[in-house]
């Protein structure tokens, strides 16, 4: 064995995918899920308005939630 651990070794083998690779990638999946990709999309952002939606209001605190104390 060369003592490198798996990950390193395998990173050591294939390397990080340059630009054109991801191209290639992100081309294949447009051929894959083209027709899918519009609504896929949309689901997407409505999925980061609902959670910017929920932070917002967990940061207000409700009269409820921790009341006043004097």
């Amino acid at each position: 064995m060369t003592g490198l651990p798996t990950s390193q070794l395998t990173l050591a083998l294939f390397g990080m995918p340059g630009g054109s690779e991801l191209i290639i990638v992100a081309f294949i999946a447009l051929l894959l899920f083209g027709n899918r990709l519009p609504g896929a999309m949309k689901s997407l952002g409505q999925s980061f308005v609902a959670f910017k939606k929920g932070m917002k209001e967990d940061e207000e605190p409700s009269e409820t939630e921790s009341p006043n104390l004097k």
